[in-house]
């Protein structure tokens, strides 16, 4: 069998058991620990949580993008479409960035190169890793871009990064993203920096395009609300582990972990007007000495000495088929966070 095309119900991407370490003076930050997820075909899983919690770096690691030396893998392992990530070449890489994986990232401006026009950077990855001629090249641009609804196409193509609005660049960030097919496209927080009428076109735009095209996504984003409105399933992470997981619909309207429940306080639905938003005490705990036990205990009003004296479970699995690490997320009356 072909190492790029695993049986069907095999996972686009996988994570097992990841742990990465970066040496800082002194100690190192234990940025990943024991990390595991899947994204399916076809699926668009989020991935959420705190800055700091490991988000980006899960997926600069998936795309093999964190310089070689700046960190070490302690443990666990990463496969697209069955290829060891961790194993491959930076020839090999660059031969899957674009044709088997994408990425959009979080700011536009620093994506695109702001001395050359929409179209050539377009075109130059369309052939880079596809056979094709510059006028197909072209007229494939020109298309994904109407694709994702900009008017204009054909003049877009001609026009600088720095002439387009924040919204247009994100959209054709993503027409990039889609222009060779790839079978998984990791999105950083690709709509942080759009106010809300702008964020949710361009979700419905990515959304659209996904499930069109049967692409796997995985969204990473800080914020709740937009994770119950596009992914399928979602992740929790919390100081580079796995909070909790589960279908998006189960974990929003009854998550087993507190720090799932505070993310979703935090979010401005059901709250009054010019009423203050609830947060979560405390602080994330500094990676390079984790407490033992529950990483989370020091901000969790639910905290005893089980959660002091002994780690969290890897994964807790509530009946309808959810993970939680959590000691014990079934007796939890899990109400605002204070």
């Amino acid at each position: 069998m072909n190492e790029s095309e695993p049986n069907a119900g095999d996972p686009v991407l996988a994570i097992t058991d990841l742990e990465v370490n970066f040496p800082v003076y002194g100690g190192v930050v234990k940025a990943l620990n024991r990390v595991t997820l899947q994204v399916g075909r076809g699926e668009i899983v989020g991935l959420v949580g705190e800055s700091g919690s490991g988000k980006s770096v899960t997926a600069m690691m998936a795309m093999g993008l964190l310089p070689k030396g700046s960190f070490q893998v302690v443990g666990g392992g990463i496969r697209v479409l069955g290829r060891d990530i961790l194993q491959a070449g930076e020839p090999e890489m660059r031969t899957l960035r674009g044709s088997t994986m994408s990425m959009i990232f979080q700011e536009p401006m620093t994506a695109l190169n702001p001395t050359r026009r929409i179209g050539g950077q377009m075109c130059e990855v369309i052939r880079l890793h596809q056979r094709v001629t510059k006028a197909a090249a072209k007229g494939k641009a020109i298309a994904l871009l109407s694709e994702m609804h900009i008017a204009d196409a054909a003049g877009v193509m001609e026009r600088y990064p720095f002439e387009l609005s924040g919204g247009m660049r994100q959209r054709v960030l993503i027409a990039m993203a889609f222009s060779c097919e790839p079978r998984l496209i990791i999105a950083d927080e690709p709509t942080t920096a759009l106010d809300v009428t702008v964020q949710r076109q361009v979700l419905l735009l990515l959304q659209r395009k996904a499930r069109a095209s049967g692409t796997a996504v995985l969204f990473i984003t800080h914020d709740m609300a937009v994770v119950s409105q596009l992914c399928d399933r979602v992740y929790v992470m919390y100081a580079g582990t796995v909070a909790e997981s589960g279908p998006t619909a189960q974990v929003i309207r009854q998550p087993a972990h507190p720090y799932s429940r505070g993310l979703i306080n935090a979010t401005p639905e059901g709250v009054a007007p010019r009423s203050p938003l609830p947060a979560i005490p405390g602080t994330v705990p500094d990676l390079t000495r984790l407490p033992s036990g529950c990483a989370f205990r020091d901000r969790c009003r639910y905290g005893d000495k089980q959660c002091q004296q002994r780690p969290a479970p890897d994964s807790f699995h509530t009946p309808d088929g959810r993970q939680a690490a959590c000691w014990h997320p079934q007796d939890r009356r899990l109400g605002e966070m204070p």
